[in-house]
């Protein structure tokens, strides 16, 4: 069944794409949520709608965590689809790039599956917790020493030293900032960043944390304590036998 629940949330991701993707001239209603700078647009609600319909369909006894509409579900209760439909709205908007579709299952709260889809580069990011994949390629991935590497970060945090995460930069090689979870988990399966520390939703890191978890990564709460899979949280995604040489500098 785990080889068909993967099957399914590849597919049903690529097809999320390729809409969104045969929509990015379309003129977009465009909403605010909480704030000025938190948006969502019509796009975002029509891919989750698809994708729930979906799950709902083939899956009717599984449940669903998603950010669009307060589709709320415990994590830890039950068969639990995490949906982002579009991760990194604001850069979807503005720049039509960097922006991912995200979906994940859980069982009793334990990652089974992750999927990540970089939509602009239509490049699939796939996993079970115990492999990952681009596309069909499995991943090798090894993280090097901090002092080597850069860390991908939440700006907020940043400037503000928010659990020690400046101190905590000083000792890489620097910092960039994305906009997209999903982008920031997909950086890490390329190498390209050492970790990454933000304050982030469920669906910002449900599938993510599946991914990275075959390299040694562990994703948890920037303070050392676990995920609980509500509302939002500092968190941070980063190589587990480095957490004793960062400890120094979080807190």
């Amino acid at each position: 069944m785990l080889n068909t629940k993967l099957e399914f949330a590849k597919n049903v991701v690529k097809q999320a794409g390729a809409f969104i993707r045969q929509h990015l001239s379309d003129d977009l209603e465009i909403s605010e949520k909480t704030h000025f700078d938190d948006l969502v647009t019509n796009l975002d609600r029509e891919v989750q709608e698809q994708i729930l319909t979906q799950i709902q369909m083939t899956f009717p006894q599984d449940h669903v965590l998603a950010e669009e509409n307060d589709v709320r579900h415990d994590i830890k209760d039950g068969n639990v689809w995490v949906l982002d439909p579009i991760d990194g709205t604001t850069n979807f908007i503005v720049q039509r790039d960097n922006f991912a579709v995200m979906l994940a299952y859980y069982e009793s709260g334990i990652g089974k599956i992750g999927v990540i889809l970089d939509v602009m580069n239509d490049n699939l990011y796939w996993g079970d917790g115990s492999s990952t994949y681009k596309n069909d390629v499995q991943i090798r991935l090894t993280a090097k020493p901090l002092r080597q590497s850069l860390i991908g970060v939440n700006t907020y945090m940043y400037r503000t030293n928010a659990g020690g995460l400046l101190d905590l930069s000083h000792e890489s090689l620097g910092v960039r900032a994305i906009g997209s979870a999903g982008i920031e988990y997909v950086n890490i399966l390329e190498g390209k960043i050492w970790g990454y520390f933000s304050n982030l939703s469920p669906w910002d890191y449900a599938a993510g944390a599946v991914l990275i978890a075959p390299f040694g990564y562990i994703t948890q709460q920037i303070d050392g304590r676990p995920l609980i899979f509500e509302g939002r949280q500092m968190i941070m995604s980063v190589p587990s036998n480095q957490l004793d040489k960062i400890k120094a500098y979080l807190k």
